[in-house]
C-alpha cells in the first residue's frame, strides 16, 4: 500500500494556550507528518506492543506518542498517556493526553483524527486544546471561562444530530433505540473530535451507548470544553468522570449540547 501523500498542516494554537498544550500539539503534528511521509498505511498499522489501556498500540500511535513525550519530560510535568501509561515526575500538573484519536483512521488515510491534550492540576481537569491533525483546526478552553463558540443548545433527543460509537452486541438495543429517535447519525470513530464538535454547535451529541469503551484520555478534554460552551459530559451509568492513572478504567461517555438532552439520552440508552 502507498504512502498517505496528502500534506499534514500545522495546528492553529491559540496564542494564549499553555505551553505544555501548545507544545505537545505542535509536536504531535510534526511528528504525524513524519510519519506519514515515512511509512506507508500497512506499516502505520501495525502493532508490535500493548498500549497501557490493554490494547494493541500501531506504530503511529507509538511515533506521535513518543513526541509527546519530549515535551512532558522537558516541562518536568507528569503524563498521562494511552500507549505509555503513567509517567509520575512528582508533579502537580499532569499532561492527559490522546496521541492520535482514531490512529484506525489515520493509518488507512481517513482524514478523522486528533490529538487531545488536558492539563490538569492535583487531579482538576483545567485547560484543553483538541487540535484535527488532518486540517489543523483546533478547540481550546479554559475551565471557568466561556469560550468563543458554543452547543446547539438542544435539548430534545427526537430529531436530533447524534454521534455514535459504533455498535457492539453488548449495547445493540440501546444503540438502536437512541438511533431511532435521532434525526441524523454519525459514526465518525474518532472521540475526542466528535466531542469538539457538539461543543462548538456542530451537532448535538455524541456518545457510547453502553459499550464501556472510553478511557478517561478519551473524555477528558471534554470535561472541560463542554462545560465552558454550555454542554454537559455524563457516564451512561453515572460513574463519576475521574483522571486516573489506570487506563484499564473504562466509561460510556455522553457528551450533549445541553444538561437536558443529556439526560434524554441517559434515559432512552438505559430504557
Amino acid at each position: 500500500m502507498s504512502l498517505i501523500g496528502w500534506p499534514t498542516p500545522d495546528p492553529v494554537v491559540p496564542s494564549e494556550a499553555h505551553p505544555v498544550l501548545a507544545g505537545a500539539a505542535k509536536a504531535a503534528s510534526a511528528a504525524f507528518r513524519r510519519a506519514r511521509a515515512e511509512f506507508t498505511r500497512a506499516r502505520l498499522a501495525e502493532t508490535g506492543r500493548t498500549g497501557a489501556d490493554g490494547t494493541a498500540s500501531m506504530r503511529l500511535d507509538l511515533l506521535v506518542e513518543a513526541a509527546i513525550a519530549e515535551v512532558a519530560e522537558e516541562h518536568r510535568v507528569n503524563l498521562l498517556s494511552e500507549e505509555i501509561g503513567f509517567v509520575d515526575r512528582g508533579s502537580a500538573t499532569t499532561l492527559v493526553a490522546d496521541p492520535v484519536d482514531g490512529t484506525a483512521n489515520a493509518a488507512a488515510g481517513v482524514p478523522l483524527s486528533a490529538f487531545a491534550g488536558t492539563l490538569a492540576v492535583d487531579g482538576v481537569p483545567v485547560e484543553a486544546l483538541t487540535c484535527w491533525l488532518d486540517t489543523g483546526r483546533c478547540w481550546h478552553a479554559v475551565a471557568g471561562r466561556p469560550t468563543g463558540y458554543r452547543t446547539t443548545g438542544r435539548r430534545e433527543l427526537d430529531g436530533a444530530a447524534v454521534s455514535l460509537l459504533r455498535p457492539h452486541e453488548r449495547n445493540a438495543e440501546p444503540w438502536w433505540r437512541i438511533s431511532r429517535r435521532a434525526g441524523r447519525i454519525r459514526i465518525l470513530s474518532t472521540s475526542c473530535l466528535e466531542a469538539a464538535l457538539v461543543a462548538e454547535g456542530s451537532t448535538d451529541a455524541f456518545l457510547d451507548a453502553g459499550s464501556d469503551t472510553h478511557r478517561i484520555v478519551d473524555l477528558a478534554a471534554a470535561l472541560v470544553m463542554l462545560p465552558a460552551s454550555g454542554g454537559v459530559v455524563l457516564d451512561l451509568h453515572g460513574r463519576a468522570l475521574e483522571i486516573d492513572p489506570d487506563l484499564h478504567r473504562r466509561w460510556s461517555g455522553v457528551v450533549a449540547a445541553t444538561p437536558e438532552l443529556g439526560e434524554e439520552l441517559l434515559t432512552a440508552a438505559l430504557a
